[in-house]
């Protein structure tokens, strides 16, 4: 874990739960595409700088996800290095208690209250096209959370963060998190239709040709907004279309599921509200969602 895979001779990503770009901006100084999970992903990656003898200049997080900037602040602290983040994603990466916050709807209780929802603060400033180097575009990608986006370099490797999931994820989980449903399937629309020299997910393998992968999302994504219609066709609370896709999926309940699972259902709930697909109406003090 945390291995270095060079990709050209400018590029590169560690193998970690979230993979972190590294792209060489001269003989010297680096930046990084996210800065890992927690502080030991950051001691990690420093410790291979140092010893390559390069220094971290700047921190380019694709989105605020705990497991994408929890790096963030022990990194900044070591070496000063500038951290930027898109849109909304900054003022989570500066207030990271908003994560756990919008997903559970509410003040977080300490089950959701951890590292893997909860970073640390760090010092972000907004990403913007004028702050980055020329060697790295910044290309958007909404739709997985708020603001997210991810990188193409001069040498045409396109970092995605996580706007895709693996097969073998999805295949095990069948729910993967999501945002904005309508958003996500117009960034995997594009990202089907992209070209480069190479391609690497946050959560997948890094690949030469991206096409089946992303139709694979899309087909994910449009299998679980059909069975919550299904769901639908007779007139059910948000907790009971909930605990019925928790047993079709196999899916275990925590604190911690309930919160991410939750939060994408009702993502997909207001989709397909907005798509006409299905109503919502007040009932004995209830919120019930019916097929149109």
């Amino acid at each position: 874990m945390y291995e270095y895979v060079p990709v050209t001779e400018k590029c590169g990503y560690f193998q970690s739960p979230a993979k972190i770009g590294l792209v060489r901006l001269n003989e010297r100084e680096v930046c990084l595409i996210d800065s890992g999970n927690d502080k030991d992903a950051g001691k990690k990656v420093l410790k291979f700088l140092n010893a390559h003898g390069w220094t971290l200049k700047s921190i380019y997080n694709t989105h605020s996800n705990a497991d994408h900037i929890g790096g963030n602040r022990y990194l900044q602290a070591q070496t000063g290095c500038k951290v930027y983040a898109p849109g909304l994603e900054c003022c989570f990466a500066r207030h990271p208690i908003l994560e756990p916050t919008m997903l559970y709807g509410g003040y977080p209780p300490k089950a959701l209250r951890h590292k893997f929802l909860l970073a640390q603060e760090s010092d972000a400033e907004p990403l913007t096209a004028e702050v980055l180097p020329e060697e790295v575009e910044m290309i958007p990608l909404p739709g997985h959370f708020l603001d997210m986006v991810g990188f193409r370099t001069k040498e045409d490797v396109v970092y995605l963060a996580d706007c895709l999931s693996s097969r073998e994820t999805l295949d095990k989980y069948g729910i993967g998190f999501l945002y904005d449903v309508g958003a996500y399937l117009r960034t995997l629309e594009t990202v089907k239709g992209m070209e480069a020299r190479l391609f690497i997910p946050a959560h997948a393998e890094a690949t030469e040709s991206i096409q089946e992968l992303a139709q694979y999302n899309i087909d994910k994504v449009n299998e679980v907004a059909d069975r919550i219609v299904e769901l639908c066709a007779e007139a059910r609370g948000f907790e009971e279309i909930l605990q019925r896709l928790f047993t079709e999926y196999g899916l275990q309940m925590s604190f911690e599921q309930y919160a991410l699972v939750g939060s994408t259902v009702r993502s997909y709930l207001a989709w397909l509200l907005d798509e006409g697909r299905v109503e919502a109406r007040a009932e004995d003090g209830r919120l019930l969602w019916a097929k149109v």
